[in-house]
């Protein structure tokens, strides 16, 4: 969502903060956190390394959910995740939640960004992806 490392608040996607991914990240969402950490932490990836940010910026009694199926690990012990941290996995939530999703939708508090692509520029998808040029997520759709 960002072009920089530096923190926006709040963003023009309903987002209190978003930060670039990379090595400054935990030190950024510790930052603007206080030092305490994050309540939630949504991880749309799914990789080593994000799992890896998901549980370096998490406080305590926290909340991870693991939404990205990108085929990571996350090595959980006692000591490998704050305390009392919950981790989840999920591929479609709850009734209840998708209400409270849509929901926030109709209120205007989220609002995803998308870049749509027709079926035969799937490739320059990929590509803006690769070079970290695409804001949002693509959707690729045939189109008419």
């Amino acid at each position: 969502m960002m072009s920089s490392g530096t923190a926006v608040w709040p963003g023009r996607y309903g987002a209190d903060l978003t930060v670039q991914s990379g090595a400054t990240a935990a030190d950024e969402i510790r930052q603007a956190t206080g030092g305490r950490g994050a309540d939630l932490v949504l991880d749309c990836v799914g990789v080593d390394a994000t799992l890896a940010l998901g549980t370096a910026v998490a406080r305590p009694a926290s909340d991870l959910t693991i939404v990205g199926l990108g085929g990571g690990t996350l090595p959980v012990s006692f000591f490998s995740v704050p305390y009392e941290m919950s981790i989840a996995t999920t591929y479609w939530g709850s009734r209840p939640e998708l209400y409270e999703v849509l929901d926030l939708g109709a209120r205007g508090l989220v609002r995803p960004k998308t870049t749509r692509f027709a079926l035969d520029d799937a490739l320059t998808a990929y590509r803006k992806m690769r070079d970290n040029t695409l804001e949002g997520r693509a959707v690729i759709v045939p189109l008419s």
